[in-house]
Protein backbone atom coordinates (compact mmCIF):
# COMPACT_ATOMS: atom_id res chain seq x y z
CA UNK A 1 0.00 0.00 0.00
CA UNK A 2 3.14 2.15 1.15
CA UNK A 3 4.54 1.74 -2.23
CA UNK A 4 1.46 2.20 -4.14
CA UNK A 5 1.09 5.51 -2.69
CA UNK A 6 4.56 6.30 -3.34
CA UNK A 7 3.83 5.19 -7.19
CA UNK A 8 1.18 7.70 -7.26
CA UNK A 9 2.96 11.02 -5.89
CA UNK A 10 5.85 10.29 -8.13
CA UNK A 11 3.67 9.89 -10.97
CA UNK A 12 1.56 12.97 -9.94
CA UNK A 13 4.89 14.93 -9.38
CA UNK A 14 6.47 14.26 -13.12
CA UNK A 15 3.31 15.29 -14.14
CA UNK A 16 2.91 18.25 -12.69
CA UNK A 17 6.59 19.24 -13.71
CA UNK A 18 6.16 18.10 -17.22
CA UNK A 19 2.99 20.16 -17.27
CA UNK A 20 5.42 23.54 -15.71
CA UNK A 21 8.35 22.42 -18.65
CA UNK A 22 5.49 22.57 -21.35
CA UNK A 23 4.26 25.98 -20.15
CA UNK A 24 7.78 26.78 -19.51
CA UNK A 25 7.94 26.20 -23.34
CA UNK A 26 5.07 27.63 -24.50
CA UNK A 27 6.11 30.72 -22.98
CA UNK A 28 9.18 30.85 -24.42
CA UNK A 29 8.07 30.45 -28.13
CA UNK A 30 5.42 32.48 -28.18
CA UNK A 31 7.33 35.34 -26.29
CA UNK A 32 8.96 36.90 -29.94
CA UNK A 33 8.65 40.52 -30.78
CA UNK A 34 9.29 42.46 -33.21
CA UNK A 35 10.41 46.51 -33.18
CA UNK A 36 11.67 49.12 -35.80
CA UNK A 37 11.50 52.88 -35.63
CA UNK A 38 10.57 54.68 -38.80
CA UNK A 39 12.96 57.17 -40.67
CA UNK A 40 10.57 59.78 -39.82
CA UNK A 41 11.38 59.93 -36.21
CA UNK A 42 15.07 59.02 -36.61
CA UNK A 43 16.55 59.28 -40.04
CA UNK A 44 19.98 57.87 -39.23
CA UNK A 45 21.39 54.33 -37.38
CA UNK A 46 20.82 54.66 -33.68
CA UNK A 47 23.13 53.19 -31.37
CA UNK A 48 21.84 53.22 -27.66
CA UNK A 49 19.53 50.95 -25.88
CA UNK A 50 15.41 49.84 -27.13
CA UNK A 51 13.01 48.75 -24.32
CA UNK A 52 9.72 46.53 -24.62
CA UNK A 53 7.84 47.77 -21.15
CA UNK A 54 4.57 46.07 -20.01
CA UNK A 55 2.02 46.76 -17.80
CA UNK A 56 -1.67 45.82 -16.76
CA UNK A 57 -2.12 49.03 -15.66
CA UNK A 58 -4.29 51.67 -17.06
CA UNK A 59 -1.28 53.92 -18.20
CA UNK A 60 1.06 54.20 -20.88
CA UNK A 61 3.42 51.04 -20.13
CA UNK A 62 6.35 53.64 -21.19
CA UNK A 63 5.56 55.77 -18.38
CA UNK A 64 7.07 52.39 -16.34
CA UNK A 65 8.52 51.07 -14.48
CA UNK A 66 7.93 52.31 -11.53
CA UNK A 67 9.54 51.82 -8.25
CA UNK A 68 6.93 51.06 -5.59
CA UNK A 69 4.76 48.78 -8.60
CA UNK A 70 7.66 47.22 -10.92
CA UNK A 71 6.51 46.11 -13.70
CA UNK A 72 7.94 43.36 -16.17
CA UNK A 73 10.10 44.82 -18.83
CA UNK A 74 13.33 44.05 -21.10
CA UNK A 75 15.90 46.19 -22.86
CA UNK A 76 18.75 45.43 -25.37
CA UNK A 77 21.54 47.45 -26.59
CA UNK A 78 22.07 47.95 -30.28
CA UNK A 79 24.55 49.51 -32.51
CA UNK A 80 23.89 50.78 -36.09
CA UNK A 81 20.50 49.70 -35.57
CA UNK A 82 19.19 51.28 -39.06
CA UNK A 83 15.82 52.90 -40.06
CA UNK A 84 13.28 50.81 -40.38
CA UNK A 85 15.29 47.10 -39.77
CA UNK A 86 13.69 44.74 -37.89
CA UNK A 87 15.39 44.18 -34.28
CA UNK A 88 13.86 41.04 -32.21
CA UNK A 89 13.21 40.55 -28.72
CA UNK A 90 13.36 36.24 -28.29
CA UNK A 91 15.03 34.92 -25.30
CA UNK A 92 17.72 33.86 -27.30
CA UNK A 93 18.22 37.58 -28.67
CA UNK A 94 22.36 38.17 -27.83
CA UNK A 95 22.34 40.81 -24.73
CA UNK A 96 18.61 40.77 -24.09
CA UNK A 97 18.75 41.90 -20.44
CA UNK A 98 14.94 41.25 -18.27
CA UNK A 99 13.04 42.06 -15.05
CA UNK A 100 12.14 40.48 -13.19
CA UNK A 101 12.52 36.91 -14.59
CA UNK A 102 13.99 35.46 -17.78
CA UNK A 103 11.68 36.40 -20.56
CA UNK A 104 11.42 32.62 -21.27
CA UNK A 105 9.56 32.63 -18.16
CA UNK A 106 6.97 35.71 -18.43
CA UNK A 107 3.88 34.97 -19.10
CA UNK A 108 2.80 38.10 -20.87
CA UNK A 109 -0.62 37.40 -22.24
CA UNK A 110 -2.98 40.61 -22.06
CA UNK A 111 -0.56 43.06 -21.08
CA UNK A 112 0.05 45.94 -22.62
CA UNK A 113 3.28 46.68 -24.24
CA UNK A 114 4.93 50.04 -25.65
CA UNK A 115 9.05 49.80 -27.24
CA UNK A 116 11.22 52.88 -26.43
CA UNK A 117 14.27 54.07 -28.05
CA UNK A 118 16.70 56.18 -25.99
CA UNK A 119 17.36 58.38 -28.64
CA UNK A 120 17.90 61.41 -26.40
CA UNK A 121 20.69 59.56 -24.33
CA UNK A 122 21.48 62.86 -21.75
CA UNK A 123 18.04 62.22 -19.99
CA UNK A 124 17.73 59.94 -16.73
CA UNK A 125 14.41 59.17 -17.80
CA UNK A 126 13.16 56.51 -20.30
CA UNK A 127 9.53 56.92 -21.45
CA UNK A 128 9.44 60.51 -21.01
CA UNK A 129 13.11 62.10 -22.01
CA UNK A 130 12.32 64.88 -24.46
CA UNK A 131 13.34 63.26 -28.02
CA UNK A 132 12.86 59.42 -26.96
CA UNK A 133 10.81 57.31 -29.69
CA UNK A 134 7.89 55.42 -28.99
CA UNK A 135 5.56 52.76 -30.90
CA UNK A 136 1.65 52.44 -29.77
CA UNK A 137 0.43 50.66 -26.85
CA UNK A 138 -0.41 47.05 -27.98
CA UNK A 139 -2.07 44.57 -26.15
CA UNK A 140 -0.21 41.25 -25.98
CA UNK A 141 -2.87 38.44 -27.80
CA UNK A 142 -3.62 34.48 -25.63
CA UNK A 143 -2.89 33.21 -28.76
CA UNK A 144 0.54 34.35 -30.67
CA UNK A 145 1.30 31.37 -33.07
CA UNK A 146 0.23 33.36 -36.08
CA UNK A 147 1.65 36.56 -35.96
CA UNK A 148 4.37 38.32 -33.88
CA UNK A 149 3.56 41.22 -32.37
CA UNK A 150 5.44 44.26 -34.50
CA UNK A 151 6.38 47.46 -32.75
CA UNK A 152 6.65 50.22 -34.48
CA UNK A 153 8.35 53.55 -33.06
CA UNK A 154 6.96 56.67 -34.72
CA UNK A 155 6.19 58.66 -32.34
CA UNK A 156 8.98 60.81 -30.07
CA UNK A 157 8.24 62.84 -26.32
CA UNK A 158 8.14 66.02 -26.97
CA UNK A 159 10.45 68.38 -25.89
CA UNK A 160 9.36 70.15 -22.49
CA UNK A 161 8.62 74.02 -22.81
CA UNK A 162 8.87 76.78 -20.02
CA UNK A 163 6.04 79.56 -20.01
CA UNK A 164 6.94 82.22 -18.51
CA UNK A 165 4.20 83.84 -16.68
CA UNK A 166 4.48 87.43 -14.40
CA UNK A 167 5.68 85.76 -11.34
CA UNK A 168 7.73 82.77 -12.27
CA UNK A 169 10.49 82.82 -14.70
CA UNK A 170 13.14 80.77 -16.24
CA UNK A 171 16.95 81.51 -15.49
CA UNK A 172 19.07 79.52 -18.18
CA UNK A 173 22.98 80.58 -17.52
CA UNK A 174 25.39 78.82 -19.46
CA UNK A 175 28.56 77.23 -17.54
CA UNK A 176 31.66 77.17 -19.11
CA UNK A 177 32.87 75.12 -16.58
CA UNK A 178 30.36 72.45 -17.79
CA UNK A 179 30.84 73.05 -20.78
CA UNK A 180 34.56 72.44 -21.03
CA UNK A 181 34.10 69.21 -18.89
CA UNK A 182 31.10 67.03 -21.18
CA UNK A 183 32.46 68.71 -24.35
CA UNK A 184 28.95 70.12 -25.27
CA UNK A 185 27.31 73.38 -24.11
CA UNK A 186 25.72 72.70 -20.82
CA UNK A 187 23.47 74.83 -18.31
CA UNK A 188 21.95 75.41 -15.14
CA UNK A 189 18.48 76.09 -15.06
CA UNK A 190 15.85 77.17 -12.75
CA UNK A 191 12.38 78.21 -11.91
CA UNK A 192 12.48 82.32 -10.23
CA UNK A 193 9.51 83.14 -8.34
CA UNK A 194 9.23 86.87 -7.76
CA UNK A 195 7.43 88.31 -4.20
CA UNK A 196 4.49 90.74 -4.28
CA UNK A 197 5.94 93.48 -4.58
CA UNK A 198 8.69 93.00 -6.84
CA UNK A 199 7.30 95.35 -9.48
CA UNK A 200 6.07 98.04 -7.20
CA UNK A 201 9.20 98.87 -5.41
CA UNK A 202 11.83 98.70 -8.11
CA UNK A 203 14.60 99.58 -6.04
CA UNK A 204 14.25 97.20 -3.64
CA UNK A 205 16.63 94.02 -3.63
CA UNK A 206 15.72 90.85 -1.52
CA UNK A 207 16.96 88.06 0.45
CA UNK A 208 16.89 84.35 -1.80
CA UNK A 209 15.80 80.68 -0.76
CA UNK A 210 17.26 78.17 -2.96
CA UNK A 211 15.24 75.23 -3.12
CA UNK A 212 16.06 71.31 -4.64
CA UNK A 213 13.58 69.39 -5.32
CA UNK A 214 14.28 65.36 -4.71
CA UNK A 215 15.30 62.41 -7.02
CA UNK A 216 13.30 62.73 -10.57
CA UNK A 217 12.16 66.54 -9.89
CA UNK A 218 13.15 69.37 -11.66
CA UNK A 219 12.80 73.47 -11.28
CA UNK A 220 9.24 72.83 -13.80
CA UNK A 221 7.61 72.09 -10.34
CA UNK A 222 8.12 75.51 -8.96
CA UNK A 223 6.26 77.12 -12.03
CA UNK A 224 2.83 78.86 -11.09
CA UNK A 225 0.75 82.07 -11.70
CA UNK A 226 0.56 83.66 -8.73
CA UNK A 227 3.09 85.06 -6.41
CA UNK A 228 3.70 83.28 -3.25
CA UNK A 229 1.62 85.20 -0.52
CA UNK A 230 4.24 86.58 2.56
CA UNK A 231 2.28 88.67 4.30
CA UNK A 232 4.10 89.28 8.07
CA UNK A 233 4.72 91.88 10.53
CA UNK A 234 8.37 91.62 9.49
CA UNK A 235 8.12 92.84 6.05
CA UNK A 236 10.61 89.83 5.07
CA UNK A 237 10.10 88.98 1.34
CA UNK A 238 11.66 86.23 -0.82
CA UNK A 239 12.67 85.34 -3.85
CA UNK A 240 12.20 81.60 -4.38
CA UNK A 241 14.62 79.94 -6.59
CA UNK A 242 13.86 76.29 -7.73
CA UNK A 243 17.67 74.38 -8.58
CA UNK A 244 17.20 71.66 -11.59
CA UNK A 245 19.56 69.06 -10.32
CA UNK A 246 18.69 66.46 -12.93
CA UNK A 247 21.83 64.72 -15.04
CA UNK A 248 22.89 61.87 -17.53
CA UNK A 249 23.24 59.73 -14.47
CA UNK A 250 20.02 61.26 -12.70
CA UNK A 251 20.35 63.54 -9.52
CA UNK A 252 23.92 65.43 -9.63
CA UNK A 253 23.12 66.75 -5.84
CA UNK A 254 25.32 69.90 -6.91
CA UNK A 255 28.53 68.15 -5.87
CA UNK A 256 31.85 68.09 -7.75
CA UNK A 257 32.58 64.46 -9.25
CA UNK A 258 34.48 62.67 -11.36
CA UNK A 259 31.42 61.77 -13.60
CA UNK A 260 28.94 65.19 -13.57
CA UNK A 261 31.96 67.56 -13.54
CA UNK A 262 32.49 70.51 -11.32
CA UNK A 263 28.18 71.69 -10.62
CA UNK A 264 28.90 72.35 -7.13
CA UNK A 265 31.38 75.10 -8.64
CA UNK A 266 29.44 76.13 -11.21
CA UNK A 267 26.60 76.63 -9.59
CA UNK A 268 28.38 79.20 -7.11
CA UNK A 269 30.70 80.82 -8.63
CA UNK A 270 28.79 81.33 -12.45
CA UNK A 271 25.05 80.89 -11.77
CA UNK A 272 24.18 83.20 -8.56
CA UNK A 273 26.44 86.03 -10.03
CA UNK A 274 23.90 85.87 -13.29
CA UNK A 275 21.22 85.34 -11.26
CA UNK A 276 21.32 87.79 -8.28
CA UNK A 277 22.50 90.47 -10.87
CA UNK A 278 18.99 89.67 -13.12
CA UNK A 279 16.27 89.58 -10.26
CA UNK A 280 17.66 92.29 -7.38
CA UNK A 281 18.79 89.62 -5.10
CA UNK A 282 21.17 90.91 -1.79
CA UNK A 283 24.79 89.16 -2.89
CA UNK A 284 25.48 88.13 0.46
CA UNK A 285 25.72 85.11 2.10
CA UNK A 286 23.54 85.90 5.30
CA UNK A 287 20.75 86.34 2.35
CA UNK A 288 21.33 83.31 0.79
CA UNK A 289 19.29 79.98 2.13
CA UNK A 290 19.05 76.52 1.14
CA UNK A 291 16.02 73.88 1.57
CA UNK A 292 15.60 70.27 0.05
CA UNK A 293 13.90 67.64 0.83
CA UNK A 294 15.35 63.74 0.06
CA UNK A 295 18.15 63.83 -2.75
CA UNK A 296 17.42 67.79 -2.48
CA UNK A 297 18.19 67.03 1.47
CA UNK A 298 21.22 65.98 1.15
CA UNK A 299 22.53 68.50 -1.90
CA UNK A 300 21.40 71.38 0.79
CA UNK A 301 23.07 70.09 3.28
CA UNK A 302 26.30 70.01 0.85
CA UNK A 303 26.19 73.08 -0.39
CA UNK A 304 26.08 74.26 2.90
CA UNK A 305 29.08 72.31 4.34
CA UNK A 306 31.39 72.86 1.03
CA UNK A 307 30.80 76.59 0.69
CA UNK A 308 30.03 77.81 4.10
CA UNK A 309 30.86 81.56 3.60
CA UNK A 310 28.52 80.99 0.16
CA UNK A 311 25.18 80.29 2.15
CA UNK A 312 23.60 81.27 5.58
CA UNK A 313 21.93 78.47 6.36
CA UNK A 314 20.26 75.61 4.92
CA UNK A 315 17.19 73.71 6.15
CA UNK A 316 17.30 69.98 4.79
CA UNK A 317 14.83 67.52 5.05
CA UNK A 318 15.31 63.61 4.79
CA UNK A 319 18.29 63.68 3.47
CA UNK A 320 20.13 61.21 1.37
CA UNK A 321 22.38 59.31 3.55
CA UNK A 322 24.66 62.14 5.19
CA UNK A 323 27.12 59.36 7.28
CA UNK A 324 28.05 56.08 5.25
CA UNK A 325 29.04 54.26 8.20
CA UNK A 326 25.13 53.74 7.77
CA UNK A 327 23.84 53.76 4.03
CA UNK A 328 20.34 52.83 4.22
CA UNK A 329 21.20 50.53 7.11
CA UNK A 330 24.77 49.61 5.14
CA UNK A 331 28.11 50.00 6.62
CA UNK A 332 30.10 50.96 3.94
CA UNK A 333 33.50 50.70 5.37
CA UNK A 334 32.81 46.90 6.41
CA UNK A 335 34.05 45.04 4.12
CA UNK A 336 32.26 42.08 5.56
CA UNK A 337 28.65 43.92 4.97
CA UNK A 338 26.58 43.39 1.62
CA UNK A 339 24.38 45.56 -0.33
CA UNK A 340 22.22 42.73 -0.46
CA UNK A 341 22.09 40.58 2.36
CA UNK A 342 22.47 41.68 5.96
CA UNK A 343 24.48 39.64 8.82
CA UNK A 344 22.01 36.88 9.19
CA UNK A 345 21.80 36.42 5.31
CA UNK A 346 18.10 37.92 4.95
CA UNK A 347 17.31 39.79 2.13
CA UNK A 348 18.27 43.72 2.80
CA UNK A 349 15.13 46.12 1.99
CA UNK A 350 15.64 49.32 1.07
CA UNK A 351 11.71 50.43 0.96
CA UNK A 352 8.67 49.81 3.72
CA UNK A 353 5.84 51.13 4.22
CA UNK A 354 4.60 51.09 7.85
CA UNK A 355 7.52 49.32 9.25
CA UNK A 356 6.81 46.34 6.31
CA UNK A 357 9.54 45.97 3.84
CA UNK A 358 8.32 46.68 0.23
CA UNK A 359 11.31 46.55 -1.39
CA UNK A 360 14.80 44.60 -1.49
CA UNK A 361 18.23 46.19 -2.67
CA UNK A 362 18.89 43.00 -4.86
CA UNK A 363 15.67 43.31 -6.90
CA UNK A 364 16.21 47.16 -7.29
CA UNK A 365 19.49 47.20 -8.22
CA UNK A 366 18.66 44.51 -10.93
CA UNK A 367 15.77 46.69 -12.23
CA UNK A 368 17.96 49.52 -12.48
CA UNK A 369 20.66 47.89 -14.42
CA UNK A 370 17.71 46.79 -16.89
CA UNK A 371 16.83 49.95 -17.06
CA UNK A 372 20.28 51.76 -17.83
CA UNK A 373 22.00 54.59 -16.01
CA UNK A 374 19.39 57.51 -14.91
CA UNK A 375 19.03 54.96 -11.58
CA UNK A 376 19.24 56.19 -7.79
CA UNK A 377 21.73 53.54 -7.39
CA UNK A 378 23.47 54.82 -10.51
CA UNK A 379 23.14 58.26 -9.61
CA UNK A 380 24.79 57.50 -6.35
CA UNK A 381 27.87 56.10 -7.63
CA UNK A 382 27.67 59.15 -10.26
CA UNK A 383 28.59 61.41 -7.75
CA UNK A 384 30.77 59.72 -5.14
CA UNK A 385 32.95 57.33 -7.03
CA UNK A 386 35.66 57.74 -9.42
CA UNK A 387 35.24 57.17 -13.43
CA UNK A 388 36.19 53.93 -14.59
CA UNK A 389 38.40 52.92 -17.42
CA UNK A 390 34.79 52.29 -19.23
CA UNK A 391 34.00 56.33 -19.04
CA UNK A 392 31.55 55.25 -16.52
CA UNK A 393 31.28 55.04 -12.66
CA UNK A 394 32.84 53.02 -10.68
CA UNK A 395 30.38 50.30 -9.05
CA UNK A 396 30.67 50.79 -5.56
CA UNK A 397 29.40 46.86 -5.29
CA UNK A 398 29.50 43.49 -7.43
CA UNK A 399 26.31 43.26 -9.15
CA UNK A 400 25.64 39.66 -8.97
CA UNK A 401 27.02 39.23 -5.28
CA UNK A 402 26.09 42.46 -3.60
CA UNK A 403 30.16 42.32 -1.92
CA UNK A 404 31.31 46.05 -1.90
CA UNK A 405 34.41 46.74 -3.32
CA UNK A 406 36.43 48.74 -0.46
CA UNK A 407 38.30 50.62 -2.67
CA UNK A 408 35.78 52.12 -4.34
CA UNK A 409 34.04 52.84 -1.03
CA UNK A 410 37.33 54.38 0.55
CA UNK A 411 37.00 57.10 -2.59
CA UNK A 412 33.24 57.84 -0.91
CA UNK A 413 35.03 59.27 2.07
CA UNK A 414 35.01 62.23 0.06
CA UNK A 415 31.58 63.10 -0.08
CA UNK A 416 30.83 61.35 3.38
CA UNK A 417 29.18 64.46 5.35
CA UNK A 418 29.63 63.94 8.67
CA UNK A 419 33.42 62.29 8.31
CA UNK A 420 34.24 65.65 6.75
CA UNK A 421 32.80 68.07 9.61
CA UNK A 422 34.58 65.67 12.04
CA UNK A 423 37.77 65.98 10.30
CA UNK A 424 37.71 69.45 9.82
CA UNK A 425 35.40 71.09 12.70
CA UNK A 426 37.80 73.61 14.10
CA UNK A 427 38.05 75.16 10.55
CA UNK A 428 34.24 75.06 9.65
CA UNK A 429 33.30 75.99 13.37
CA UNK A 430 33.20 79.51 12.74
CA UNK A 431 31.70 79.71 9.33
CA UNK A 432 29.06 76.87 10.54
CA UNK A 433 28.02 78.08 13.39
CA UNK A 434 23.92 77.95 13.42
CA UNK A 435 23.68 77.49 9.69
CA UNK A 436 22.85 73.93 9.88
CA UNK A 437 19.06 72.22 10.31
CA UNK A 438 18.61 68.92 9.56
CA UNK A 439 14.76 67.37 10.14
CA UNK A 440 14.17 63.54 9.58
CA UNK A 441 11.25 60.99 10.58
CA UNK A 442 12.18 58.14 12.48
CA UNK A 443 9.85 55.94 10.07
CA UNK A 444 12.04 57.20 7.15
CA UNK A 445 10.68 55.13 3.82
CA UNK A 446 14.11 54.25 3.05
CA UNK A 447 15.91 53.99 5.67
CA UNK A 448 17.65 57.29 6.10
CA UNK A 449 16.63 57.74 9.86
CA UNK A 450 20.32 56.09 10.75
CA UNK A 451 23.32 58.68 9.20
CA UNK A 452 21.20 61.63 10.58
CA UNK A 453 21.35 59.53 13.84
CA UNK A 454 24.75 59.31 13.41
CA UNK A 455 24.83 63.12 12.01
CA UNK A 456 23.43 64.29 15.22
CA UNK A 457 25.36 62.06 17.96
CA UNK A 458 28.75 63.60 15.93
CA UNK A 459 27.44 67.20 15.73
CA UNK A 460 26.91 67.29 19.28
CA UNK A 461 29.88 66.21 20.31
CA UNK A 462 31.44 68.06 18.35
CA UNK A 463 30.05 71.13 19.94
CA UNK A 464 28.33 74.52 18.25
CA UNK A 465 25.22 75.28 17.24
CA UNK A 466 23.56 72.89 14.74
CA UNK A 467 19.62 71.75 14.93
CA UNK A 468 19.20 68.04 13.92
CA UNK A 469 15.69 66.24 14.95
CA UNK A 470 14.28 63.32 14.39
CA UNK A 471 10.92 63.38 14.68
CA UNK A 472 8.60 60.69 15.85
CA UNK A 473 5.91 58.49 13.79
CA UNK A 474 7.50 60.48 10.71
CA UNK A 475 7.95 58.79 7.03
CA UNK A 476 9.36 60.24 3.92
CA UNK A 477 6.90 62.13 3.09
CA UNK A 478 4.54 63.24 6.24
CA UNK A 479 7.47 65.00 7.54
CA UNK A 480 6.92 67.63 5.28
CA UNK A 481 3.87 69.09 7.29
CA UNK A 482 2.69 72.86 6.65
CA UNK A 483 3.80 73.51 10.36
CA UNK A 484 7.18 72.69 9.18
CA UNK A 485 7.44 74.17 6.34
CA UNK A 486 5.81 77.50 8.38
CA UNK A 487 8.55 77.05 10.67
CA UNK A 488 11.42 76.96 8.42
CA UNK A 489 10.50 80.40 6.82
CA UNK A 490 9.77 81.30 9.99
CA UNK A 491 13.60 80.96 11.04
CA UNK A 492 14.78 82.03 7.68
CA UNK A 493 13.33 85.17 8.51
CA UNK A 494 15.12 85.79 12.10
CA UNK A 495 18.01 84.62 10.44
CA UNK A 496 18.07 87.30 7.77
CA UNK A 497 16.91 90.05 10.40
CA UNK A 498 19.76 89.08 12.55
CA UNK A 499 22.54 89.69 10.50
CA UNK A 500 20.81 93.00 8.41
CA UNK A 501 23.57 94.89 10.11
CA UNK A 502 26.59 92.82 8.40
CA UNK A 503 24.48 92.46 5.43
CA UNK A 504 24.35 96.48 4.87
Amino acid sequence: MIQQFRFCVLTLLWAFSLSLLVLAESHASENTFQVRFAESVHNQPFTGRVYLIFTRSQREPRLGPSWFQPEMFLSRDVVNWQPGEILDFTPKSKGLLSFPKPLSEMNLTKYRAQAVARFNDLDPNVGTAPGNGFSQALTIPANRNQKTPLFIIDKLVPQKTYKNTRWSKLIKVRSALLSEFHGRNTYLEATVLLPQSYYLQNQRKYPMIYSIPGFGGDHFRGRRETPVSEKNEDDVEFIRVFLNPKCRWGHHVFADSANNGPVGKALTTEFLPELEKTYRAIPHQRARFLTGHSSGGWSSLWLQVTYPDTFGGTWSTAPDPVDFRDFQQINLYDQNDNMYRDASKQARPIARMKQSPILWYESFSKMEHVLGHGGQLRSFEAVFSPRGKDGAPMKLYDRKTGNINPDVAETWKAYDIRLILETNWIELLPQLDGKIHVFMGDQDTFYLEGATILLKKSLANLGGHAVVEIHPGKNHSSLISKDLLLRIRKEMVQSFLKHQPEIK
